[in-house]
């Protein structure tokens, strides 16, 4: 049983008869008489009866009839749904955001989206960068925003912008708020940092540990801990230094939990990326989409 076979049926009922059927579909009388005979034998019953009038449903057939106009009609519904998605003008579009991305920062880029595909059902769900690539990889998400770039050659990755990065220290440490001219002033400090194993780009402090190589100080003191939040509650005991990302200590450093270090000489920052799948189809709105947000200057984590 085929698309075919149930339009046939369908056509032939509406129609009252074969020949006007033919007419409707625009075939000839023999090659609907055999569509219609190849449904009957696969379902083992007659679907029609003759009259004087041309041909009526049988038993079998007003038990069909509703199945037929129901698979019919979502096929054209599907029709539509993909032309619109075609178009850009409906569809659904889902998208994987890291966390601390999908914060005020992304409202502007998501409301001016909104109102220019007011029919697109747009899908939001939080994941870490890894998680976010592995999502769109596997085509559960249409379109990732992570940090750092993916290297995979499964993805599209493109950098829309990147989000500072801050020493955050306990708000009694000796250098809490005070701004450094280099970096070796913090040789001796113990630092906190995700283990390698986490692979959890956006919070790790392999950059600032890099900096200190460049100076020639490869024999830091550091603490893996494999939590942001355990991060943060170390630093603000005092135990050690972190490099976080400005949008995950707003709300210690508004109240006072925590303090930052400025050291002059750096500019640390996490890019920020959008990925797709490469060679995965993206609707036209999907594609705007991206456009928006490698468009937006202001976009970073909020």
């Amino acid at each position: 049983m085929d698309a075919e076979s149930l339009r046939t049926f369908l056509a032939i009922y509406q129609a009252g008869g074969i020949s006007n059927s033919a007419t409707k579909l625009n075939r000839s009388q023999p090659a609907i008489s055999r569509r219609i005979a190849l449904l009957e034998d696969e379902l083992g019953v007659p679907l029609f009866e003759r009259v004087s009038s041309g041909v009526v449903l049988s038993q079998a057939g007003h038990v069909l009839l509703p199945h037929a106009q129901r698979v019919l009609a979502a096929l054209g519904d599907c029709r539509d749904a993909m032309s619109a998605l075609h178009t850009g003008t409906a569809g659904p579009i889902s998208m994987a955001v890291v966390g601390t991305l999908a914060g005020a920062s992304l409202t502007p880029v998501l409301k001016r989206f909104s109102s220019i595909f007011p029919a697109i059902d747009l899908h939001l769900q939080t994941a870490n960068s890894k998680e976010v690539s592995e999502l769109v990889r596997g085509g559960e998400m249409t379109i990732g925003l992570r940090y750092h770039h993916d290297s995979s050659a499964e993805l599209d990755c493109d950098e829309v912008n990147c989000e500072p990065l801050r020493i955050v220290c306990s708000a009694d440490h000796k250098l809490a708020w005070k701004k450094l001219r280099s970096i070796r002033k913090l040789a001796a400090e113990r630092w906190l940092a995700f283990p390698e194993a986490v692979k959890v780009p956006e919070t790790s402090a392999n950059n600032i540990f890099a900096q200190f190589q460049v100076l020639g100080i490869s024999n830091i003191s550091w603490t893996p801990v494999d939590s942001l939040t355990a991060q943060k509650r170390l630093a603000e005991a005092g135990y050690g230094l972190a490099v976080l990302p400005i949008s995950a200590i707003e709300d210690e450093i508004s109240t006072g939990q925590l303090a930052t270090i400025n050291v002059v000489s750096l500019q640390l920052a996490n890019p920020i990326c959008v990925v797709s799948r490469r060679g995965g189809y993206l609707s036209s709105a999907a594609k705007s989409l991206i456009d928006m947000l490698k468009s937006t200057e202001k976009l970073k984590a909020s």
